[in-house]
């Protein structure tokens, strides 16, 4: 605890082990090779390996990065921490649908389709996923 002019502040240790931890999970369950990701994102796949083995901190502009390519939140990423998912996504009728409804409706299109056009589309989901930029986050490569 560090008491600054009368204000209490606990301070939080991060824990680079459970970071990469958590890194590697969500990079292997978007399929991405470290080599891939690496270059999604800007960096070596030394370094990013160095960080999925918690040997290395990452600066906050890489952090983000990793999480918006990685399509999770920083909170998760840095303490493990899963939001409750409460968003809602217009769809052109107007009407509002929640996240697991979108996927059902996704899920329900898929069943019509052949074994080859179900691969087409998970690969086009692959590469397209890291490059979807948010209005509130923009990628930021450091050399």
């Amino acid at each position: 605890m560090v008491i600054i002019e009368g204000v209490d502040i606990k301070l939080t240790l991060l824990n680079n082990k459970a970071i990469g931890k958590r890194l590697r999970h969500e990079r292997e369950k978007l399929k991405l090779s470290r080599e891939e990701f690496a270059e999604l994102i800007g960096l070596s796949d030394y370094y990013v390996g160095q960080l999925e083995r918690g040997e290395r901190q990452m600066s906050l502009p890489t952090l983000v990065n990793i999480a918006v390519c990685l399509h999770v939140s920083l909170d998760y990423l840095v303490f493990g921490k899963q939001n409750c998912n409460t968003s809602y996504i217009s769809d052109p009728s107007g009407s509002y649908k929640t996240h697991h409804e979108k996927l059902d409706e996704i899920n329900s299109l898929l069943k019509k389709c052949s074994d080859k056009e179900i691969d087409l589309f998970l690969n086009l989901i692959k590469i397209i996923i890291p490059h979807i930029h948010y209005p509130s986050y923009t990628y930021i490569n450091e050399k």
